[in-house]
Parts: structure tokens; sequence; C-alpha cells
């Protein structure tokens, strides 16, 4: 029943909404006015009667639970893990601080190389009753698998992805290419603050975000196509919008970039401890 409800769900949002929702022109709407950026949904099929299973990502190794205890570096913290204190790697140089509290409890990945000084990194946060993820090296690998399978419909028809291109001042994600399409320019930023609901970003100044914005820009009077694609990781944030308070700058040239035709894309992925979801 689970399954046929949820197909029901998709079906009424695929053919009963109007479809600018679902292919993303709300973003110009929302760049005057800017509300917040809407959550895309999973694909369906033409039928409305299946769903494609959404892009996922699996984490390697195993995984174990400890308590947050302190932050050190911006790649380093310590955890209690099984009563004993430990160092371990923090994959994110976000400032977290509404997650990394002490006492609250983190996902850990067991990783045995040559070389490190840890054995943990920390891979994500309980928090208000869901399990963010806070690796930021996943969003990047995520949508590079989402655009090998066409889970984001924006981007169908480019069959050559070209990872880590560089164009004026800034290295963007991916260059997509695509019989008769335009060249695409796309970058992916993660983003894990959540504030009533609402998605942000960032949770520290960026200049290099702002310095995307432009280039972007930039590339779309140069005759191609920008997008820049936010990688929300949890599920319980319902719309995306830039973190003014903290960067106003960034939200400035956002906007600015969207209002030239600079394409921007939201994403939720939930995280169970073992598996990171699209969509």
């Amino acid at each position: 029943m689970l399954a046929g409800k949820w197909a029901a769900q998709q079906f009424y949002f695929r053919y009963l909404l109007p479809s600018r929702f679902l292919h993303g022109k709300i973003i110009g709407v929302c760049v005057k006015l800017w509300d917040g950026i809407r959550f895309k949904l999973n694909s369906v099929s033409n039928s409305g009667l299946w769903i494609r299973l959404p892009t996922f990502l699996e984490i390697e190794g195993n995984t174990l639970e400890g308590v947050f205890r302190k932050r050190l570096t911006r790649f380093s913290a310590k955890v209690e893990v099984g009563g004993k204190i430990v160092e371990c790697f923090l994959p994110n140089p976000g400032r977290l601080s509404e997650l990394l509290s002490h006492g609250a409890k983190v996902v850990l990945k067991e990783v045995f190389a040559n070389g490190r000084k840890t054995v943990y990194d920390i891979v994500g946060v309980y928090h208000g009753g869901t399990v963010v993820s806070v690796d930021s090296r996943l969003p990047n690998r995520l949508v590079y698998e989402a655009l090998k399978n066409g889970d984001l419909p924006e981007f169908a028809g480019y069959k050559e992805i070209k990872p880590e291109q560089r164009y004026g001042r800034a290295k963007f994600d991916f260059l997509l290419e695509g019989f008769r399409l335009k060249p695409c320019l796309l970058e992916v930023k993660s983003c894990t603050l959540m504030r009533d609901g609402i998605a942000m970003f960032p949770d520290a100044p960026t200049e290099r975000g702002a310095r995307h914005a432009l280039e972007l820009a930039k590339a779309l009077r140069d005759g191609y196509r920008a997008a820049v694609l936010f990688v929300v990781q949890r599920d319980d944030a319902h719309v995306f919008k830039p973190n003014d308070d903290l960067d106003p700058k960034f939200g400035r040239t956002l906007r600015m970039a969207a209002k030239d035709g600079v394409e921007v894309y939201a994403y939720t992925a939930s995280f169970t401890g073992r598996r990171l979801v699209l969509g």
C-alpha cells in the first residue's frame, strides 16, 4: 500500500500541478520574490504507474555511532566511541554549528589507510529526528551518478560528462555535452544548514561561491548553458534560499546570475546512515 500511495502522490504532482513546478521554471519567480526554491520530485514514468529507483550512494566500510565532544580544526573533531575519546576526520569545512554540538550523536565510518592519523570519518549527525549527511564529498559523486543514470530531467540529453572543468577564474564540477545541445557548465553545492524547514547556503562566508556565480553568468554570454545545483543533505527541508544574513554578497550574486539566465536547482538527499539517496 505504501508504494501504491507514493505512486499516487507522484501521479498527482506529475499531472495536476502546473509543469513549471516540475521543470524548475518556478525559479524565475523565486528570484524576484525569493520565497525559496521548492524541491524537485523523483521522476515517474509517462503512465504515472511506476517509479524509477532514485540514484543513491552506498557508504563503504563499517559504520558505527559515537558522541560528538569537540571540534578541533576545520577537518578534525573529538568523538567518544565505546567510552574512549578519539580524534576523527571531518570531511566538511563548513561551520556545522547547528549540528555539531557537544553530546550530539554522530555516524562514523571506519577507514583504514596508510598515512592516516585517524580511523574514523564523521559522515552523519542525528538532528531533529533525521540523520544529516555531513560528508561534503558526496554530493558531487551523487550528482555524477544521477547524470549517468538520467535521473536529473533538467539535464536530459547530455551524454558526455566531464568532471572538473575550468572556465575563466573558476573550476566547475561538470561540463556536460550532448548532440545539438549547448555545452552546460554545472556547479554542485553541498548544503546542510536548515532553519524552520528552510535549507540555506552557505553556513560560512564563501568568496568561492560568489565567484562561481559570476563566472557562470559570463559563460552564458559565451554561448554556454550554466547551472548550479544545491544538494541538501537531509530530507526534512522543504524550501531552499541563500543565507543572506550570513553572506549577503553570495545571495546578491546568485540572484543577479539567475536573473541573467543561470539556472538554479535544489534537491534533497535522504541519509540512512548507510545510504545517501537523491530526491
